[in-house]
């Protein structure tokens, strides 16, 4: 997604004449105890000297927020959110110094020495505290999909522009060579003209015993009580109360229409990211869905949702179709017999040849050409990235501006699967208006692209 535009940084000429020892020195003569000074005081308009630790702050610290924030040790973790102390208990062991949390509201409001916010709560947070972060002026990492409703993508962008902070989603691949050479391979020609694409996984289960998550289920009817560690009135946050059931926390709740993204939102914004890239897609021109039956408060078991693009410079229109579930797209002409397609991939079919993940096929195509040379800029890491950017570097890979167009795209899929949507959408395919955010022949569809959000929960 070339067109995208990009987030610039201008501080390139600005650097701190004062070390953090110094400055600290300074204003704690006398002081027995020395305060951690927020990075954004050693530089300009929130950037921080390269030299410089960050003050990094957690929002759901307890599952793949644990992970988030090990790979940023390297800064300083000044504070830990989680509505489930029990659950993050590990990460407020590994980091005893940073102060503990339940409400990011509160947090924001107390603790005025965070720079960075990495935001990893289940999917019907992720919009309010990325914007509760970025309202305050700090650099956000938020992880995929970049929020729940395609509304929320677009209005996070936009907010994170305007404040001109540094941000990045968690879909960690997009900083991998797999990534850049995938885009190498196409923009030299590997397979010709791509006119067809096609993405699938195995979740939301895995075998007969939905390893993942529930999909396809309706409503528990039993309400054990709430755990003693758990604030579940903070946990539901922004979504309808419910009463509480451990089918939705800490883990099974990505399944759910109130909390998650289904299979798609999970991940989508992971594999169909480096297509985008390769294949420079914006926004779709229509988009169409079928899968097992779905209802109300789950996502179906199985879809396909397919999207179609329009030209774009020389690359023609395109067919882009995602598969969860187990679904797959038959195996192609030309495919080895014992080539296995796999649980997961992506499929680019071309004018003079396929690609099953980077590797082009059929043989005798692999045979008569030659890879090209490593073109592109390597990453230094998903993680490294943002911090970089945070300390004044280029914009982090899958900053806001590139995320959020392509979250748009992902959700817009899971508006197809409506279960309201369902009958009126084997007529006709929704197209889709970018500008005005709105779906141009099924009005009924429009109230999907914004949630409602329980009373007390505005921003």
């Amino acid at each position: 997604m070339d067109n995208y535009k990009k987030t610039i940084m201008k501080d390139k000429n600005i650097t701190s004449i004062i070390s953090r020892r110094q400055f600290v020195k300074g204003i704690a003569a006398g002081i027995a105890a020395v305060q951690v000074i927020p990075g954004s005081i050693l530089g300009l308009n929130g950037a921080t000297s390269p030299n410089e630790k960050l003050n990094i702050a957690g929002i759901g610290v307890g599952g793949q927020g644990h992970g988030d924030i090990n790979n940023m040790n390297t800064e300083n973790i000044v504070a830990l959110c989680d509505v489930d102390w029990s659950y993050a208990a590990g990460t407020f062991k590994q980091y005893p110094n940073a102060k503990r949390y339940k409400d990011y509201r509160k947090m924001f409001d107390e603790q005025k020495d965070i720079d960075a916010v990495v935001v990893a709560t289940p999917d019907h947070h992720h919009f309010f505290a990325s914007m509760y972060a970025i309202k305050n002026g700090k650099h956000v990492y938020c992880e995929k999909p970049l929020t729940h409703s395609v509304w929320e993508a677009r209005e996070l962008a936009k907010a994170a522009r305007e404040k001109k902070v540094a941000t990045q989603m968690g879909n960690q691949g997009q900083a991998s060579e797999e990534t850049r050479r995938l885009c190498e391979l196409v923009w030299d020609g590997a397979i010709g003209n791509v006119y067809e694409a096609h993405i699938w996984t195995d979740r939301p289960s895995n075998g007969l015993f939905n390893e993942y998550w529930p999909q396809g289920v309706t409503r528990p009817k039993e309400t054990p009580p709430v755990p003693e560690t758990l604030d579940w009135d903070l946990w539901i946050g922004p979504a309808p109360m419910r009463p509480y059931n451990p089918i939705y926390a800490p883990f099974r709740w990505r399944g759910w229409w109130d909390f998650g993204t289904g299979a798609l939102g999970d991940i989508g914004c992971h594999s169909f990211d480096p297509v985008f890239r390769a294949l420079k897609l914006g926004h779709p021109l229509t988009v169409e869905a079928s899968s097992s039956r779905v209802n109300e408060e789950t996502y179906p078991l199985a879809s396909m949702v397919t999207y179609r693009f329009p030209a774009r410079g020389s690359m023609p229109p395109l067919k882009f179709v995602w598969y969860d579930g187990g679904l797959r797209p038959p195996r192609p002409e030309g495919l080895p017999e014992g080539a296995r397609m796999g649980e997961g991939g992506h499929l680019l079919v071309g004018d003079k040849g396929f690609m099953l993940g980077n590797r082009v096929y059929p043989e005798k195509r692999r045979k008569e050409y030659q890879d090209p040379p490593k073109t592109l800029p390597r990453s230094p890491g998903h993680y490294q990235e943002w911090i970089q950017a945070c300390k004044g570097g280029k914009p982090a890979g899958s900053n806001f501006d590139w995320a959020g167009p392509l979250a748009e795209v992902v959700l817009l899929g899971n508006i197809a699967l409506r279960v309201k949507l369902r009958e009126e959408l084997t007529y006709h395919k929704m197209e889709w208006d970018p500008e005005k955010l709105q779906i141009k022949n099924v009005p009924e569809a429009n109230k999907f692209i914004r949630r409602e959000y329980r009373e007390g929960w505005t921003i």
